[in-house]
């Protein structure tokens, strides 16, 4: 009754017409953003802030929760449509997607990614409603050891799952983490990899990585191809949508550990929820009857990956709005929105200004729901007309809106040509054989294991072997082993046996 009574009191000032039409706005406003290579929910909810002063704080709230998670849906549309991610959360959405919509099924994808984010939303509110302020305890048990062992253990499962080559896997994996080293030095404040150039003291932007990695290549490649993909149009093939709601018991499995998956990482405060979809896919490959399938358009991968980056969404404000400790970028953004309102976050929060807070996890879930009409007769039926542009002339259109994206991060000329300079890099990965992914992985959650290791180290000259000795620590360690030393192990052993049969 404790729970469900401050619920049930909010309810009626959200379903006010102000802030459903905030709430409207917001997941069209965010729909938008995200199916723009470049622009992400942390930068626009970034420019929204100014506007809400003279807001009510639920009104203002509510267009946040809206763009938040329309913005996580609309970074799935470039994904699908060009292989581009709009998004960092989007980028394992690209692996079946685009396959899916070369094969002329974009609207189908487009269709099971709406109902993953849909659906990855609304059950990542209701854990925000149910399990912030017990959750938030197990947080408190997570200390930058843990942390650590946590980033170092996304890292391997990415390097050694999404990949075909192991060895080819860690690479990449190195490369971004030189990537994210480049800049001040966070402790002594001295330059690495900068070459003189004020412009990288401040590190690399993911925002520029994401686009001049994931942008450029494409281009490349279907200019590479131009001549044959003259004139062609690729079909959409969109199935009724009911059929597509019908199939949803597929998903059950996949959803439930993207779930879980998504609800742990987003309470660990200071931890991107980015790679969730990359330990969802990974999950979803490995129960899958047909893993060899995936990344060729397995509509599974896409289930996998969107439900997981949702699932997200809420869980990382649990521990902004109980503990006022930001989960991932997006949160440090809206607690930004609640200081500007004059809401602390804190325990306070929940006893002072009760109608707001749980209002806004009623927002966050009818946002969530809204996603299914708006993206289902707006967005997916519009923006999929972008496949009807002969591939020839989308190669400046993506390269614009690339320049676009890049410049705005800091109105930087500067970024731009790093831009191209990954995209470049990209390109030649793409070539060789080297995996994407891991590269943006390394550059994300670089910063956040080095400053962790840094902080354990600090803490391990009163307490020896730190990193080693904490049972969660132990526990992730075990975790990371297994996680590489099993699947050489067991392909090995595969091999073995095709050369005894």
């Amino acid at each position: 009754m404790d729970l469900f009574s401050p619920l049930l009191d909010a309810l009626p000032a959200v379903l006010t017409f102000p802030n459903l039409l905030a709430m409207i706005g917001g997941v069209l406003v965010g729909i938008v953003v995200g199916s723009l290579p470049g622009l992400t929910a942390t930068m626009s909810i970034a420019v929204l802030l100014p506007l809400t002063f003279t807001m009510d704080p639920l009104v203002a709230l509510g267009m946040m929760a809206g763009i938040y998670n329309g913005a996580m849906y609309g970074g799935a549309i470039p994904a699908i449509l060009l292989r581009i991610p709009g998004t960092p959360a989007a980028i394992v959405t690209t692996f079946d997607g685009y396959p899916l919509a070369q094969q002329g099924r974009a609207g189908y994808a487009l269709q099971v990614a709406l109902l993953s984010s849909a659906f990855g939303g609304m059950m990542s509110a209701i854990a925000m409603m149910i399990l912030a302020p017990p959750l938030s305890l197990v947080t408190l048990a997570f200390g930058p050891p843990e942390v650590f062992w946590v980033g170092i253990f996304g890292m391997a499962a990415v390097a050694v799952f999404l990949g075909e080559d192991m060895p080819k896997g860690f690479l990449s994996a190195l490369i971004g983490l030189f990537i994210g080293m480049i800049g001040l030095d966070p402790v002594m404040s001295t330059d690495r990899f900068t070459f003189g150039r004020l412009e990288l003291e401040s590190g690399i932007d993911i925002v520029v990585l994401m686009v001049g990695l994931y942008a450029i290549p494409p281009c490349l490649e279907m200019a590479e191809d131009t001549a044959k993909a003259m004139g062609t149009r690729m079909k959409l093939e969109f199935q009724p949508f009911l059929k597509t709601i019908r199939e949803i018991p597929r998903y059950f499995k996949i959803w439930s550990w993207a779930y879980l998956y998504g609800i742990f990482v987003g309470l660990l405060p200071g931890a991107s929820g980015s790679f969730v979809s990359f330990l969802a896919y990974e999950r979803a490959k490995r129960i899958s009857k047909d893993p060899d399938s995936f990344g060729k358009g397995n509509p599974e991968g896409i289930a996998a990956s969107e439900f997981g980056n949702n699932a997200d969404n809420a869980a990382a404000l649990i521990p902004t709005v109980t503990l006022g400790i930001p989960g991932s970028s997006v949160a440090a953004v809206i607690m930004g929105g609640l200081l500007v309102q004059g809401l602390q976050p804190g325990p306070d929060l929940f006893r002072n200004s009760a109608d707001i807070i749980y209002g806004f996890m009623i927002q966050m879930f009818l946002t969530s729901l809204i996603l299914i009409p708006l993206g289902g007769s707006f967005a997916t039926n519009l923006f999929a007309q972008v496949l009807r542009i002969p591939r020839p002339l989308l190669i400046p259109l993506i390269i614009c809106l690339s320049i676009v994206g890049a410049y705005c991060v800091q109105n930087s000329l500067f970024d731009v040509w790093l831009m191209f300079g990954f995209g470049l890099l990209g390109y030649v990965m793409s070539k060789t054989g080297l995996p994407l992914a891991p590269v943006a992985l390394g550059v994300i959650l670089g910063p956040l294991i080095e400053s962790n290791l840094r902080l354990s180290l600090l803490l391990d000259v009163r307490n020896e072997h730190i990193l080693f000795t904490r049972p969660i620590c132990m526990v992730l360690i075990a975790l990371l082993v297994l996680t590489t030393v099993l699947p050489p192990v067991w392909k090995y052993i595969q091999a073995r046996r095709a050369r005894e049969a």
